[in-house]
């Protein structure tokens, strides 16, 4: 897999039918749409993202794809509540390529935490410090250790890191 693959992403993660999902800052529906597919039409996407042009994409790609699945809304991720969903509904939550850009890392995790079932899970994509041929400063880019001490204080048990890519590292975390 040359650069991110949604797909293959989701694959790594083990979605299945009937969950609901949280997509953190999910900007144009890069993983929405794929998350919407993978859960079925039992399931529920909720693309979170603090730009309204960007839900509009999403909200427009999910009309051009026929997804009924997919609830697009504002929110503020770095304060508390500001996903705006119920405390413990949330089966996982996907954080891609957003946390580097976060100034309230911990905040964003632990509202991730918040928002999540006992056992559900989290997916943490960032970019990686290794063989990069594009993406943020280097300065901006979060170590992968950096990123699971922020898991951790969040919550956060590990449960295992999976290839996201040449230029991404990808890190599977639980809420206990």
């Amino acid at each position: 897999m040359p650069f991110l693959n949604p797909e293959q992403v989701i694959k790594s993660v083990g979605l299945s039918h009937g969950m609901q999902v949280a997509d953190f800052g999910c900007g144009a529906g890069f993983y929405s749409v794929p998350l919407a597919r993978a859960v079925g039409p039992s399931g529920k996407v909720y693309a979170l993202d603090a730009q309204k042009e960007m839900l509009e994409l999403v909200r427009s790609k999910a009309r051009a794809s026929r997804l009924l699945n997919i609830t697009t809304m504002v929110s503020d991720l770095e304060r508390p509540r500001g996903s705006n969903l119920a405390e413990g509904a949330i089966d996982f939550v996907i954080i891609s390529n957003i946390l580097f850009q976060a100034e309230n890392k911990l905040a964003l995790l632990k509202e991730a935490f918040r928002i999540l079932k006992p056992g559900g899970g989290t997916a943490v994509v960032e970019w990686s410090t290794l063989s990069r041929s594009s993406g943020p400063k280097p300065e901006m880019i979060i170590p992968r250790q950096a990123a699971e001490k922020l898991l951790e204080d969040a919550g956060f048990k590990r449960d295992k890191e999976f290839y996201a890519g040449e230029n991404h590292y990808g890190l599977l975390y639980h809420k206990p």
